[in-house]
C-alpha cells in the first residue's frame, strides 16, 4: 500500500434490521484520498512531456559503402531502429510506456535533408552497391560529412497494468553524427603492365600522379 492509502474493511446490513446487524462484506482493501480518475487525468496531461524525456535510442545509421564512398555514386543509407519499452512512476502510479519507430528523417550533412518518411531503408548485397534506393544519396563534392538520423516514435502507455492508451504526439530522437568520407575516383588506361614498363604509373616505387 502506498503512503497515501489506507486499509479498510467493508460491512453490510439489511435496512429492516433495527438495531442493524452488520456482517463483513469484503476487505481489507486499500483506498486513496485522491480519486483514480483525477490521477489518470494528471498522467494524461503530462505523458507527452514524460515520453519526450525518456532515453529512447534513435537507432543507428548504416551506410553502404562505409566509411568511404565515392563522389557521384549512390550511397545506400538505412536505419536500424527498434521498439522499446519503459517503466516509469508518475503521480505515484506505475506507468508502462511502449515506443515504436514510425518515421525517419535523414540529414546527409551536405545540406540535403530527406524526410520525415516511413521507410527505414534496408541493406544491399555488396554486388548491388551503387544502386539507387529510397534512402540513398549522391554526394556532389568530396570531403567528410556528418550524417544524422532523426527517428520519430509513436507511443502508448498503460497505468497500473491497465489497457494501452495512445500518447497524443510523437517524440523525435536523433543519432550522434556519423562521419562518412566522400572520395573521387580516377580511371586510367595503360598500354602495358609493370613487367613490360616498370616505370609506368601505378607500378611499385613509382610516385602516383595526383
Amino acid at each position: 500500500m502506498g503512503g497515501n492509502g489506507r486499509s479498510v474493511n467493508w460491512y453490510r446490513s439489511f435496512e429492516d434490521f433495527d438495531p442493524r446487524i452488520w456482517s463483513l462484506f469484503a476487505g481489507p482493501t486499500c483506498i486513496y484520498d485522491e480519486k483514480p480518475v483525477d490521477v489518470l487525468e494528471q498522467i494524461a496531461g503530462q505523458i507527452q512531456k514524460q515520453f519526450e524525456s525518456l532515453p529512447i535510442d534513435a537507432g543507428t545509421v548504416v551506410a553502404q559503402p562505409s566509411p568511404h564512398t565515392l563522389r557521384g555514386a549512390e550511397t545506400n543509407f538505412y536505419a536500424d531502429a527498434a521498439e522499446q519499452q519503459f517503466d516509469v512512476t508518475m503521480f505515484g502510479q506505475k506507468v508502462h510506456v511502449v515506443a515504436t519507430p514510425v518515421q525517419y528523417t535523414w540529414n546527409y550533412g551536405d545540406g540535403t535533408v530527406f524526410g520525415p518518411q516511413p521507410s527505414m531503408g534496408g541493406p544491399l548485397p555488396q554486388d548491388r552497391w551503387g544502386v539507387k534506393t529510397r534512402t540513398s544519396h549522391v554526394y556532389a563534392e568530396t570531403g567528410d560529412f556528418q550524417v544524422v538520423l532523426t527517428t520519430s516514435f509513436q507511443g502508448t502507455y498503460s497505468v497500473n497494468d491497465g489497457p494501452p492508451l495512445p500518447i497524443p504526439g510523437q517524440g523525435q530522437f536523433s543519432t550522434p553524427p556519423q562521419t562518412i568520407s566522400v572520395w573521387r575516383s580516377i580511371t586510367r588506361n595503360y598500354a602495358d603492365d609493370c613487367n613490360q614498363n616498370p616505370q609506368g604509373q601505378g607500378c611499385p616505387g613509382v610516385a602516383s600522379d595526383k
